[in-house]
């Protein structure tokens, strides 16, 4: 059984803390997959003090050299890539084909960064004076501190860590306590590709221990952060009178538009996938189909037929659709939002917990709530599990306003084959991410992630805007006449 351990100034070192948890398998909880010894403010500091020194040194890398780092990182995760996806499921619950899928758009992300390495450019500008040139610098802030979630523990440190190292940041990441096994993984990827000691470190830990010294220590200047409103919001408020520069990715409520002109086949594969892979449990998920009501009975009643049939179970075993919730936390959270949806509007299939085989899992049946209005608030709030209610509209404009209608701007997306519709959509719709004829999931790593409104805070993740949030402009000014200047401009 393996033990957990942090990883400062580039030795792995155990927690000092009292509490000590278990890794157990969401699927059966009699797997108990190891321990680990959540560390202290102490540990944390002394990572924070591993980076800020070995900073000094690491920024004055050529950027193209940090790239490499990545680069080799990126093949080392492809090199393991089995190994990490079987992990991943079985600490955190995807079925296996997403878990690989998880890591490659993990290799992807870094493979695309490393090159970021080598476009760290600047601007030069002509000069109102003669003989004056100008130009600008990107400089690494210094040190990172980073706080992921458990939904998607290898991508989202993997499109974390890469950007800020190639940047000349040095890094602290608390990665979430429910998934140790594959964020210890995604450090030996970075620490067998030869980044220097304390480069990279990692902390497990308690939000009020780990995560408060990060966002509080001075010597941390930039903080990205992935999870709930709630955490986003309490690191935003926290680290505004630090004057620290914040990137908080946090909740979404994701709509699938279907207009009477659509496939109606194609529609139903995309929200399939997006309402029920990854059992839910992803800030892009389609927790919301909002259907023209000429075209929603055929398609609710394939709905329903196709979510009676997914099977759910362990995702390492074949033929398995849809794996348990993360933890006994998030399915009470799960039944607990059933029992709303019970009240507000009517349950066409799922609303239980499954016994039987699955009894000792964190297992929750795909389900489907109908006639469910946009006031509600299991249309309203971000549930984060395999449930999606319907919403029936009379007109392509209520369908907009529908979408529009909640406090998240994650991403959208709209099946209909009217050219018109489509580009008016993407014009009217308020997300980060518009999605035609697709489903809501998904993101390329050439490309930027994020959404508006209570979704997100700062700069967008990924692509090549993914080194801005961690760089500093810099402008110079260069005066090679030699001689006193008798005017200057201000």
């Amino acid at each position: 059984m393996e033990t957990y351990t942090s990883y400062i100034g580039g030795e792995w070192r155990e927690g000092t803390g009292a509490r000590i948890e278990k890794n157990l398998n969401p699927a059966n909880t009699d797997d108990v997959i190891g321990t680990v010894r959540y560390a202290t403010r102490v540990e944390t500091r002394a990572a924070i003090d591993a980076a800020a020194q070995a900073q000094h040194a690491w920024k004055r890398v050529p950027g193209p050299e940090r790239g490499r780092v990545v680069f080799r990182a990126a093949a080392v995760m492809a090199r393991r890539k089995e190994e990490i996806a079987r992990m991943l499921t079985r600490e955190e619950g995807k079925i296996l084909r997403e878990a690989r899928g998880e890591v490659q758009k993990a290799i992807n992300a870094m493979e695309f960064l490393a090159g970021e390495g080598t476009r760290l450019t600047g601007q030069t500008a002509p000069s109102d004076l003669p003989f004056n040139l100008c130009y600008t610098l990107r400089v690494p802030v210094g040190v990172a501190g980073l706080i992921t979630p458990w939904n998607f523990p290898v991508a989202i440190p993997a499109w974390k860590i890469a950007p800020a190292v190639v940047a000349g940041n040095a890094v602290v990441i608390k990665p979430s306590p429910l998934t140790p096994g594959t964020a210890r993984m995604v450090l030996e990827c970075f620490e067998e590709a030869g980044i220097p000691k304390g480069v990279l470190n990692m902390v497990h830990g308690e939000g009020p221990d780990v995560g408060e010294e990060i966002v509080a220590n001075p010597r941390v200047g930039v903080i990205s952060f992935t999870g709930s409103n709630a955490v986003g919001t309490l690191i935003y408020s926290q680290a505004a009178p630090l004057l620290k520069k914040v990137q908080c990715e946090m909740g979404g409520k994701n709509a699938a538009v279907i207009m009477d002109d659509a496939d109606l086949g194609l529609a139903l594969e995309g929200v399939m996938l997006g309402a029920f892979g990854s059992t839910g449990q992803r800030c892009t998920a389609t927790s919301r189909v909002v259907i023209h009501e000429k075209v929603a009975d055929r398609f609710v009643e394939q709905l329903v037929e196709r979510a009676r049939h997914l099977k759910l179970g362990d995702g390492l075993v074949e033929g398995v659709d849809v794996g348990p919730a993360v933890s006994e936390m998030q399915m009470r959270k799960d039944l607990e939002y059933i029992e709303v949806g019970r009240k507000e509007a009517k349950l066409l299939c799922g609303g239980d917990r499954p016994g039987g085989a699955l009894a000792k899992g964190y297992f929750v049946s795909p389900t489907v709530f109908d006639h469910v209005t946009k006031e509600m608030r299991i249309a309203q709030e971000e549930i984060f599990g395999p449930i999606t209610c319907v919403i029936r509209v009379k007109s392509f404009e209520e369908a907009v306003d529908v979408a529009n209608s909640v406090k998240f701007g994650h991403q959208s997306a709209l099946y209909s084959s009217d050219p018109s519709r489509l580009h008016r959509f993407v014009d009217e719709v308020e997300v980060g991410g518009v999605h035609l004829n697709s489903a809501t999931i998904g993101g390329e790593a050439h490309l930027p992630f994020g959404g508006m409104k209570a979704t997100s805070v700062g700069t967008r993740e990924m692509g090549s805007v993914a080194v801005d949030f961690y760089t500093e402009l810099k402008t110079v000014y260069v005066d090679y006449t030699g001689q006193k200047r008798t005017t200057s401009f201000y």
